[in-house]
């Protein structure tokens, strides 16, 4: 089309012609385009998604295994302890009650379940007590289990991993010239490091970000590329759900067609990752969810969140049926193989 922007032009050579990863000055020039071009770019986000993953959709469900009392000071979390909120603090599950939420995600269709816990990190004892649990759900339920514990010390993700945990989360929640604005307590490296980890034990890397913190596109985008680099393979997109009693309580909500733009650039970004449609997206875009699916998203987590309430699973299933997009028998994989490589500095 003569009138498309040559932005969307290059894009679609190197993503859907030549199968070659865009460079941040692309990238840039996608995220400036104006709002009259977003419906194209999201078309681009589609068909990338559709040649690099294929049509169908991961559903995951995750479970706040402990709850509240986080001692660090993310600006964005209710679940911390420095801020007066009404997360209530609750002790670790037991197994038994892991499990059988675990076969309840199985059994709505779901091939991937997380345990997320409120800490720094994981203690001895709260790494025997998931060890306990993932062993237990694996033996029992046929679905994948990932964990969401903090920042690893040497030797703990080689016992995870052990363990048959496939996936481990870490967001890095922001680029890493933005990240000391939202929490000091441990360094965007400090991060970093723990997502090295991961990989290197052997386990797939989940690590995405919170958009609409007052980061600027610059900020998104790197951390994009930064995710791009470490080899994630399931990148959460969250959209910030200003929570009562933080430091971002007052904060706006993003504006629908900036949170539709996010996903669809990080699509084009890492287009061979699973785009995961994660918390706020109720309160951000509404009406306008089905458009995520459309602009690159291949993921959802269905039903709440850790400390908010998402839509009913039947609802996003329901969505999915009339988006014609398959839930995914097994968690994806892309295309390209990507392997993890150095990170150059910011």
């Amino acid at each position: 089309m003569p009138d498309t922007p040559a932005a969307l032009r290059d894009a679609g050579d190197l993503l859907l012609d030549r199968r070659e990863l865009i460079p941040r000055p692309l990238a840039e020039r996608l995220a400036a385009l104006p709002d009259e071009h977003l419906p194209e770019l999201i078309q681009l986000a589609h068909r990338v998604r559709l040649a690099w993953m294929g049509p169908a959709v991961e559903v995951e469900s995750i479970i706040s295994a402990k709850t509240g009392g986080c001692p660090e000071d993310c600006t964005f979390c209710s679940q911390s302890a420095r801020y007066t909120t009404d997360v209530v603090r609750e002790p670790m599950l037991p197994a038994s009650s892991l499990v059988a939420l675990a076969r309840e995600t199985r059994e709505m269709g779901g091939t991937e379940f997380c345990i997320v816990v409120a800490v720094r990190g994981p203690d001895e004892r709260m790494m025997r007590a998931v060890i306990e649990a993932a062993q237990a759900i694996r033996a029992e339920v046929d679905i994948e289990v990932a964990a969401s514990l903090g920042l690893l010390r040497e030797g703990q993700a080689e016992r995870l991993a052990a363990a048959g945990i496939h996936r481990y989360n870490h967001n890095l929640e922001a680029g890493q010239r933005f990240f000391p604005q939202i929490c000091t307590t441990h360094t965007f490296e400090d991060r970093v490091d723990t997502c090295r980890a991961v990989v290197a034990a052997g386990m797939e890397l989940c690590s995405g970000g919170i958009f609409g913190m007052g980061e600027t596109w610059a900020d998104r985008l790197d951390l994009a590329f930064v995710l791009r680099d470490l080899g994630a393979r399931e990148i959460p997109c969250n959209f910030l759900n200003p929570r009562p009693g933080t430091p971002l309580s007052e904060s706006s909500v993003m504006r629908p067609l900036d949170a539709l733009r996010c996903v669809a650039v990080y699509r084009c970004v890492i287009p061979d990752s699973v785009l995961r449609y994660a918390g706020g997206r109720e309160l951000v875009l509404r009406d306008l969810q089905a458009y995520g699916m459309l602009a690159g998203a291949n993921g959802l987590i269905v039903g709440n969140y850790l400390t908010t309430l998402g839509r009913s699973a039947e609802v996003d299933l329901a969505m999915l049926a009339d988006l014609d997009m398959p839930v995914a028998a097994a968690p994806l994989t892309g295309t390209r193989g990507m392997r993890p490589i150095p990170l150059q500095p910011a």
